[in-house]
């Protein structure tokens, strides 16, 4: 029953005028397909034709009609070979009456993870990269444990769906910003404790952290309104929340509570229009590029590491356009 609502839904959606805006999506993206897409994506930046992983991906969809239990990586290999042969990707999508969807939900979805930046080398010349440039939201050296709790009950308030994905790890573990953007919301909600909202730099992505640390829970640079950048410290995991009274520990275990919201159209904000994504595997991708930090000792604060190896950190790295 429940597999036939979605195929419902997912009919509703797909044959909207085409003025109109997204409304649902649901990601379901395995990991072995994210991580194959953005290694053929990766390694055709100095090639002549470059790959576009959630131009890859959107075909698989389509091919697949959206149920990804069906992948086969032989699958992926066979479309990024038709390009790299000299087919157009107008002529391949043209075959889809799907293709528009599934390539600009995928893109809302990954569009801020690879890109070009830059990284100070030893002697402080800028060497310019690409990859990927978004961080994974608990800090280098921190441990964590995780698993796939997208959708499971909670019944604070009322009964509802878990929106987000839960990393469990130690009260005062460092929380970076997954990708650059602005801070929209810096506060108590009763249901996440302390929290922070960062919108990213397109405003398609809304990246919540939430159960943030009891009495010091921001990293003390940070308010409203405020541009960070990918891999800064902006707050340190704690287990507030479950109370309208601000700064209560009522989360039973320590636990950061990471999530991602599009946003195709402003009404989507805060109503029940709202599209919140399982992150779970694109967590398990950003595993490969962690944030280094260090600390001051006077004020117990944690900062992103000036000296990096690899990607590097935003003190020693920019990011750059997609346009590049």
């Amino acid at each position: 029953m429940k597999k036939m609502i979605s195929l419902v839904l997912v009919t509703i959606l797909l044959i909207l005028p085409a003025n109109a805006f997204i409304k649902w999506v649901d990601f379901k993206v395995p990991y072995n397909a994210l991580e194959a897409a953005m290694k053929l994506d990766i390694e055709s930046v100095e090639q002549d034709v470059k790959l576009n992983w959630t131009e890859l991906l959107a075909l698989l969809a389509c091919q697949y009609g959206g149920e990804w239990s069906r992948y086969r990586e032989t699958d992926l290999h066979a479309f990024a070979q038709r390009l790299r042969g000299g087919e157009s990707l107008v002529d391949m999508a043209e075959k889809y009456e799907h293709y528009s969807y599934f390539a600009d939900a995928y893109d809302a979805v990954l569009g801020g993870l690879l890109g070009h930046y830059r990284v100070m080398d030893e002697v402080g010349d800028w060497q310019e990269k690409y990859g990927l440039r978004a961080f994974s939201p608990v800090a280098k050296g921190f441990y964590y444990t995780h698993s796939d709790d997208f959708g499971t009950g909670r019944n604070y308030g009322y009964q509802r769906r878990h929106l987000g994905h839960d990393m469990m790890c130690p009260t005062g573990t460092p929380v970076v910003a997954v990708e650059s953007g602005r801070v929209e919301a810096l506060g108590w909600n009763q249901y996440g404790g302390w929290r922070i909202g960062i919108r990213s730099l397109d405003e398609r992505r809304y990246y919540y952290y939430a159960h943030l640390r009891q009495n010091r829970p921001y990293h003390t640079d940070l308010k409203e309104g405020d541009t960070v950048k990918a891999g800064d410290v902006i707050g340190y995991v704690g287990r507030t929340g479950y109370s309208r009274n601000e700064n209560v520990n009522n989360i039973e275990i320590s636990h950061l509570h990471f999530g991602l919201q599009l946003i195709f159209d402003e009404s989507q904000k805060e109503a029940v229009t709202e599209i919140w994504v399982d992150t779970y595997n694109i967590i398990r991708l950003l595993e490969k590029n962690r944030a280094p930090v260090y600390r001051v000792a006077e004020t117990k604060e944690y900062y992103a590491d000036h000296v990096t190896e690899g990607l590097g950190t935003p003190t020693t790295c920019q990011i750059l356009s997609n346009s590049i």
